[in-house]
């Protein structure tokens, strides 16, 4: 039979789309066509292909052979089609049965020796065949992420001969399944207790914890805002499976590929505030997962948030609301999800001592207005909380705090509050819509009036309304209360720091 069918998966984005290779011998000069929107490493492939076959001790048909790529519209990138492509051809030649080809997906780039070769994906390609009754035939090097993924069979191969030994019979292969992983308490370097005083900042990380909120401290050097902030995923949640998926989905895509050892903890990421506006949400001629997409699930810390380029700032405002962000280029367009959370950190002047009780700040009031408004309004608006972290003296810091409270104990109330939530709305509340606030949030005339006299004086935009609630919402169910107080109203509305009608701060 001169025609053979092989099935593989493209990488478009997070997605991993269905490709139909189609290999076809026909007469004439010796020749080898692809077709089907190929990059140039997927042209390449042929020659890839025909050291690795001949290397294997196999033949190579001496025949025109096409190569389509299905659907043609889609643009298909990298040497993960160099397996399929060899099945296909041994298959068209009559070297392998084809009755049986449909039952497997082929992802694996060829060595010239018939050697497999890891490629990026695998991940988002294993999860797409749990939907499928199709077994998964990748390198041996990409097993431990693919065995993440539960529901599916895996064949994991090192040479192109014992794929080829397996399709037709001489000797099969055992199939890998899920590999199950502990759920023993995970321990973590970095613990709260490390914090000295600070308690009205460790109480609003508590605070964004449970609910899923974002975060700025503003507070001179020195006074613990990146340790707050270092320490948020040590009171998190544990990842539920398909969170941990997609996560390491992102990774798995990315250029520094999944690192298994960091299965089921949530990423944190902390780009320097000379990052680029790419490498922030992604993109590229080929585009790839920036930070937000690679904090996705976890926590996108940004230090010294003035000091970044306001462009590159600027690019939050969508991901921040949407939890996804989309690249466009002229070719092709990627989808990458983006549901991280954010915790930033700032000084409140360039000096970095303004407030301070040594008096040292010599900048003057327009240095530290302009200084602030780096941060454009509808950025900071879009922040759920605005934290003052004060400077801690001397004295405080000889205290010896053996009556700190350590992660785990916070830890247990956020999960408590997380799955309040769960249970009411199968959300945390930071992501409540105006709709469902109307339904979890109820308010009695005290609590609207309290509202009103702050909308009023801080000149509140409606999304800030909003969040105020939220935060209430989420402060009622770390208290384990129902109803949502004139107090919790006002711990919510201090946590608006930077709300005001005509300036960001006052001097």
């Amino acid at each position: 039979m001169s025609l053979a069918n092989t099935y593989s998966r493209a990488q478009s984005g997070i997605h991993a789309l269905p490709v139909n290779v189609e290999i076809h011998l026909s007469g004439g000069l010796p020749k080898v066509n692809i077709v089907g929107l190929a990059e140039t490493e997927v042209k390449e492939s042929k020659e890839r292909v025909r050291a690795a076959i001949l290397n294997s001790h196999l033949d190579f048909p001496a025949r025109r052979i096409t190569i389509n790529l299905a659907p043609a519209d889609l643009p298909k990138g990298g040497g993960r089609f160099d397996l399929a492509i060899a099945i296909g051809i041994l298959a068209a030649s009559g070297q392998l049965p084809t009755d049986s080809l449909d039952q497997y997906e082929f992802l694996g780039e060829l060595a010239l020796s018939g050697q497999l070769r890891p490629v990026k994906g695998v991940i988002p390609a294993a999860m797409k065949l749990r939907d499928k009754n199709r077994i998964l035939v990748i390198p041996k090097s990409n097993l431990k992420e693919a065995r993440l993924v539960s529901g599916i069979r895996i064949l994991a191969i090192e040479h192109l001969t014992h794929i080829c030994g397996h399709l037709s019979g001489v000797q099969k292969l055992d199939f890998e399944t899920y590999m199950h992983t502990d759920s023993e308490q995970r321990t973590y370097r970095n613990d709260l207790k490390d914090v000295q005083e600070q308690h009205y900042a460790k109480r609003a990380l508590e605070i964004a914890a449970a609910g899923g909120h974002s975060l700025l401290f503003i507070g001179p050097p020195g006074t613990g805002k990146t340790m707050l902030a270092s320490r948020l995923t040590s009171i998190l949640p544990e990842m539920t499976e398909q969170e941990a998926l997609e996560s390491a989905a992102v990774y798995s895509i990315g250029n520094q590929g999944f690192d298994h050892t960091q299965w089921m903890q949530r990423p944190y990421r902390a780009p320097h505030h000379t990052a680029s506006g790419v490498a922030l949400v992604g993109g590229g001629s080929y585009p790839r997962p920036g930070e937000i997409s690679l904090a996705h699930h976890g926590v996108l810390f940004l230090d010294e948030l003035p000091e970044f380029d306001r462009r590159v700032l600027e690019v939050l405002r969508e991901p921040i609301e949407s939890g996804n962000i989309t690249i466009s280029r002229a070719a092709r367009q990627a989808e990458f999800p983006a549901r991280f959370q954010l915790i930033a950190a700032m000084n409140p002047c360039p000096c970095g001592y303004h407030g301070h009780p040594n008096g040292q700040c010599q900048c003057t009031a327009e240095q530290v207005h302009r200084y602030r408004t780096r941060i454009s309004g509808p950025l900071l608006d879009r922040i759920d909380m605005h934290v003052d972290v004060p400077s801690i003296n001397f004295s405080q810091l000889q205290k010896t705090h053996n009556n700190e409270e350590g992660s785990s104990e916070i830890r247990k109330r956020v999960c408590a509050a997380r799955a309040n939530q769960q249970q009411r709305s199968e959300k945390p509340n930071a992501m409540l819509s105006n709709h469902e606030l109307k339904h979890v949030c109820h308010l009695d005339a005290e609590c609207i009036g309290l509202l009103e006299k702050a909308s009023e004086q801080l000149g509140l935009s409606a999304r800030a309304y909003h969040r105020i609630l939220r935060l209430a919402r989420t402060i009622a169910d770390i208290d384990q209360q129902q109803s949502i107080t004139p107090t919790i109203i006002a711990e919510a509305i201090g946590y608006r720091r930077l709300d005001r009608q005509t300036t960001l701060f006052t001097h």
